[in-house]
């Protein structure tokens, strides 16, 4: 039977905390281009309907969204945690309505990223990510099979794949390696420059597979069809959602936001959460 006492002292515990930030790990099998723009169309349709988004790019080089958004000059969050800016000079407003804060700006592939830099780092972040509702986080996973930060491992983790041969066999092979670093553990899977149908077979292959060999369970998040308008939106410096508001990527992307705002939102069998995200 359950204690009553210890329920109510623990609910009370959680009202006082407050709600725990809300951390999403995006990786990608996809062409960086491809990832940027659904980095950027997501935070925005997020910030769209009311939420407050915070995009961090944790990418190693020079390639993340930051620097797709023209946001990477200036300090970073490693610059933060070695005391040498406020935390405020490192959050840039993007015009798309949502903050864009960049990791370390690549001092970590410059060699200069020590086991103090981390911990004190993973501080920074922490402090980071209580200023915001929804993370986002641009990241990579190293051939050493390591995060930049353990808070990227704990977090909900979603892999982007398209339809294409080469770019599921890479997303398999990615998720294979997360399950073999981080243990068995759910991860949710996005199908872009794909329509539902096609999103639905890649889904459930990929599923079939994961289940069948490594034991993983994956959870659909949706998809976003191939869209001329997401480029059109890109030429102009802004998101679909707000440049071509019936767009069909338009529409696949308010379906996703309405997905990861959702009050408590957590993968399956992730540890803290047992609700799905999926369809």
């Amino acid at each position: 039977m359950a204690n009553f006492d210890f329920d109510q002292a623990e609910g009370l515990r959680r009202m006082l905390a407050g709600p725990k930030p809300r951390i999403v790990t995006f990786l990608s099998a996809t062409p960086q281009d491809d990832k940027g723009a659904m980095l950027v169309n997501l935070a925005a349709s997020l910030a769209h309907a009311g939420n407050d988004v915070l995009l961090v790019d944790a990418c190693e080089g020079n390639n993340g969204v930051a620097a797709r958004l023209g946001l990477d000059g200036g300090a970073s969050l490693l610059t933060v945690a070695r005391q040498e800016c406020a935390l405020n000079q490192v959050i840039h407003q993007a015009p798309q309505g949502f903050g864009v804060a960049s990791m370390t700006r690549g001092d970590r592939m410059a060699g200069h990223y020590s086991a103090q830099d981390a911990r004190r780092l993973a501080k920074t972040f922490d402090v980071l990510v209580k200023q915001a509702g929804v993370v986002m986080v641009d990241g990579e996973f190293s051939e050493d099979g390591s995060f930049p930060l353990p808070v990227m491992e704990a977090s909900e983790i979603v892999v982007q794949v398209s339809t294409s041969a080469a770019s599921i066999t890479n997303a398999y092979a990615l998720i294979k390696r997360l399950s073999q670093q981080l243990g068995r553990r759910p991860f949710g899977i996005l199908v872009t420059n794909a329509s539902e149908a096609e999103a639905k077979v890649v889904y459930d292959n990929m599923a079939t597979a994961a289940s069948r060999y490594l034991a993983v369970q994956l959870t659909s998040m949706g998809s976003v069809p191939a869209d001329e308008y997401l480029q059109r939106a890109a030429r102009l410096g802004r998101a679909v959602v707000d440049a071509f508001p019936l767009a069909g990527a338009s529409v696949a992307f308010r379906r996703l936001a309405g997905r990861f705002a959702l009050p408590g939102m957590t993968l399956p069998g992730r540890p803290g959460g047992s609700s799905h995200l999926g369809a």
